[in-house]
């Protein structure tokens, strides 16, 4: 499980593997950044004081006060559905790592080069001449081998092939019950839509969003070569819906790393599996050496429910989980698992197919479900491919480029300020025990933070690529990342490995290596300069820094210690009263209720984990700050003081606006709230009051006795 600073999209299969693409500055010509592209300015030391909005109390809306003219003076551009800090220097890294591109094509590569590998796999993606003049013979031969798998044996066999989507599948990680191994998890996928809840949806709107998927899939099925293809598209949208209804959990719920493992046997598996050939998937995809298998999806009897806390609403509402999905695939006509299986093939790939296929794509995915008006331009998304791909490759010479040393020495210093902190506030804590106290500092010395890039970058050997076929380059990628992957099985655990390219904009904690991850790209405006006032790098970066460490402290990154085990470290007096904060940090955030009249809210249980990030990450780089200028004078700047701008470089990282379609998207799927409850997490920082002096009968006032302190 890895838990990022922000998030869009996640793979179905992972328990919580979030992966983001974000965005840029840069020398701009028309034919790379789009002209109306929204810019900032942070001045000097890092604080973009034009853009602080006088007329807006801090006290009764920071996130505005800090944010709000500029959101005013820069409409979204048609190809963004959101934009914000994190998408400029999304947009930035992307922009970089184009100047990297086109100086290799420039240079015309040998053969077999890692350059020629990554000039190929941009031009092919870039070559839409040659994608539609191909037209549909790229897919023939996987298109084929999906109508020839005439039984659930052959269809099992074709879904443990990479590049196949499957509603049921594993994957090698490490074990957190045995974080020292690696071992394979089973979880459940098989939704078109983004989650469960958009086929529970009775209203007008969700209604709507129903027949335009519907409509998608029967363009697709179609192009496959159905001759009915609008009763063949409903009884895949049948299926899916029986899994949304049946077999999957709510996000919230499979958010409970406790619920989420369940250790079987092959032999228990394959007992459980009952008419599904499982033994076919486990042995066609190369998992056959493993005989531990643990189940995401696998609901709890009556006595475990009840040693979780679970309440009698929780445990009714989730689905089967993977029992449930084995029924629902041995009772499913194989005909309509093909048809699943082709229409999820050629939406998969959409973008490396004829023009009509990219077009459909985005008319639902980006125009129906987040109101984005225009698709991103075919250069960036070429970019993503080959990150996709080769991402590590590219990550080499970004670094080479664009990281200098220095970033890294001063972060080193940055994460050793923020440790004593955290170190400082536990030992603080009236509500913890000495005992439990122990404990948490042991996960906290033993943390390991990463900085910049991973010291052994990929080199993707056997990877070849085609300059000419898109669609063959994904494939033989996906078969490229698969043996990765399972080769780890019986391997020491490789603790150099990243999660993140050190081009990606974001950052992570991952629980079951204790590890703290800051990739190159995120070290830079708004977030990081050597030449920004302290209060503004620890307000922006140290924040962010204490987030990913905070996310080891959270409701569930709290059940590992410091070796990544997942186990309960915890007194139980100290988890009550742990549990009580996170609840209150729950009720704080379903009130913030953005659409729809106050009637669709912040999911405050989806999004606790990064809440309880955001609060302890602010506390503890306050902390830091102090640790910092301590016995040193702090200037006050443009009539700011040292806290204001902390705080200020804070609200700045989440500047951000969006699409309502986006958020009402994200409010169903994001564990991250949306970015103006983010910033305004300040209501509960004593420290925040005194700065900007506020007082009862401001809106975002709290009495001091119902702010949150959790670390």
């Amino acid at each position: 499980m890895i838990k990022t600073i922000i998030a869009t999209s996640a793979s179905a299969l992972a328990l919580v593997l979030a992966t983001p693409a974000l965005a840029e500055d840069a020398p701009a010509t028309d034919a790379q950044v789009a002209t109306d592209a929204p810019v900032m300015d942070f001045g000097t030391y890092g604080i973009d004081t034009a853009n602080i909005d006088q007329d807006i109390k801090p006290g009764d809306d920071f996130f505005g006060y800090v944010n709000e003219k500029w959101l005013e003076a820069n409409p979204l551009p048609p190809e963004y559905s959101r934009y914000g800090a994190f998408t400029l220097l999304g947009e930035k890294s992307t922009s970089d790592v184009k100047t990297l591109i086109d100086e290799m094509v420039a240079a015309n590569p040998a053969a077999g080069t890692d350059e020629r590998r990554i000039v190929d796999g941009y031009q092919a993606y870039m070559d839409t001449d040659a994608i539609e003049a191909a037209g549909l013979t790229p897919t023939y031969p996987y298109l084929t081998d999906i109508f020839q798998a005439t039984s659930l044996d052959k269809l099992t066999g074709l879904w443990a092939r990479p590049g196949f989507s499957s509603p049921i599948g594993g994957f090698v990680t490490v074990d957190q019950k045995a974080p020292e191994s690696y071992t394979v998890y089973v979880g459940v996928g098989g939704l078109g839509l983004p989650d469960r809840a958009y086929y529970l949806d009775t209203s007008e709107k969700g209604v709507e969003i129903q027949g335009k998927y519907k409509a998608y899939l029967a363009f697709l099925l179609k192009e496959a070569g159905y001759s009915d293809p609008e009763n063949a598209a409903q009884a895949v949208y049948d299926f899916e819906d029986s899994i949304a209804r049946r077999i999957q959990w709510d996000r919230a719920v499979r958010r409970n790393r406790d619920l989420t493992y369940t250790a079987v046997t092959r032999d228990e598996l394959v007992a459980m599996a009952g008419k599904f050939p499982v033994a076919t998937l486990i042995e066609d995809s190369g998992l056959g050496k493993s005989d531990k298998f643990v189940l995401t999806q696998v609901k709890p009897d009556a006595e475990r429910a009840k040693e979780l806390g679970l309440s009698p609403e929780v445990l009714a509402s989730m689905g089967s989980g993977i029992p449930g999905m084995f029924g629902l695939l041995a009772d499913t006509p194989v005909s309509v698992l093909q048809a699943w299986t082709a229409a999820h093939f050629l939406s998969d790939n959409a973008d490396v197919l004829p023009k009509r296929f990219d077009d459909a794509s985005f008319a639902f995915y980006g125009q129906t479900l987040r109101g984005q008006p225009e698709q991103r331009p075919r250069w960036k998304r070429a970019i993503g491919e080959v990150e996709g791909e080769l991402g590590e490759l590219l990550g080499k010479a970004y670094v080479a480029k664009y990281f200098p040393p220095e970033n890294k020495a001063a972060m080193e210093t940055l994460v050793a300020n923020l440790r004593t902190a955290m170190g400082e506030s536990i030992d603080e804590l009236a509500w913890m025990s000495p005992e439990t106290k122990v404990e948490a500092h042991k996960k906290l010395d033993m943390f390991d933070p990463k900085i910049g890039y991973r010291p052994n970058l990929e080199t993707y050997a056997g990877l070849a690529m085609d300059g000419s076929n898109p669609l063959a380059n994904r494939m033989a990628s996906a078969r490229w990342e698969w043996q990765d992957n399972i080769s780890k099985l019986g391997q020491p655990i490789d603790r150099t490995e990243w999660g993140m390219l050190p081009q990606t904009v974001n950052a992570y904690y991952n629980p079951t290596k204790n590890e703290i991850v800051f990739p190159a790209a995120i070290l830079q405006q708004p977030f990081f300069a050597l030449t920004n006032d302290p209060a503004v790098n620890y307000g922006a970066i140290g924040a962010v820094i204490g987030h990913e460490m905070g996310h080891g402290f959270d409701d569930q990154g709290a059940k590992s210690d410091g070796t990544g085990l997942l186990r309960n470290w915890w007194t139980p007096q100290d988890e009550a009263a742990f549990k009580e904060r996170g609840d209150k940090l729950v009720a704080q955030y379903d009130a913030y209720c953005p659409l729809d009249d106050g009637k669709t809210c912040v999911n405050g249980r989806l999004t606790l984990g990064e809440n309880i990030g955001d609060l302890n990450g602010l506390t503890i780089a306050w902390r830091a700050y102090k640790i910092a200028t301590a016995g040193k004078e702090v200037p006050v700047i443009d009539g700011l003081t040292g806290d204001q701008r902390f705080f200020i470089a804070w609200a700045q990282v989440w500047r951000s606006q969006q699409r309502e379609d986006s958020e009402r998207q994200r409010l169903r799927t994001d564990p991250h709230s949306p970015e103006q409850f983010r910033t305004n997490i300040v209501r509960n920082i004593d420290a925040w009051y005194k700065a900007f002096n506020v007082q009862p009968g401001d809106k975002l006032y709290l009495p001091p006795e119902q702010r949150v302190k959790i670390w």
